[in-house]
């Protein structure tokens, strides 16, 4: 089953871990010096918030899903789309390893979609220049070539 997920750039993180926490009802499941997560069922929804942009407000959107299976049959419809699709094994970002892949939309909004793999002690290795969405360079000898528009291009 699909979540949708929401990262969000912020200032003040424990602001807004607070206010975040009231809006859905619960603590972080994840919540670090500089991030904070929350898995909410009712939506199914995975929500991020970071230090780690270069610019306040939505950083990226994406979906969550829960097999490769699920993971392959997403990229194949985003790869029908003609915008180009980067592909990321074993990449590390937002505290887990994950297989996931990068589709930038006409607007020029980042979508990741992901299959997470499990917990790391560590934020990520090789950010996405000006995101918190991340690009796993220790990834970069998995990643086929992006067509024009896909993101960590």
């Amino acid at each position: 089953m699909k979540r949708f997920h929401v990262h969000v750039t912020v200032e003040d993180l424990a602001a807004n871990v607070q206010f975040y926490s009231a809006l859905f009802g619960t603590p972080p499941a994840v919540l670090k010096a500089d991030y904070a997560k929350w898995i909410v069922d009712d939506p199914r929804l995975n929500f991020a918030i970071s230090q780690q942009g270069a610019k306040t407000g939505v950083d990226h959107l994406g979906v969550q899903v829960e097999s490769e299976a699920e993971l392959t049959a997403l990229r194949e419809q985003a790869a029908a789309a003609e915008f180009g699709v980067l592909d990321q094994k074993n990449a590390v970002c937002c505290y887990a390893r994950s297989d996931k892949y990068w589709v930038t939309d006409p607007q020029g909004v980042a979508w990741e979609t992901f299959h997470t793999l499990e917990s790391v002690p560590v934020y990520g290795e090789g950010l996405r220049p000006g995101s918190a969405a991340c690009c796993d360079s220790a990834s970069a000898a998995n990643t086929q070539p992006a067509k024009s528009g896909a993101c960590c291009a």
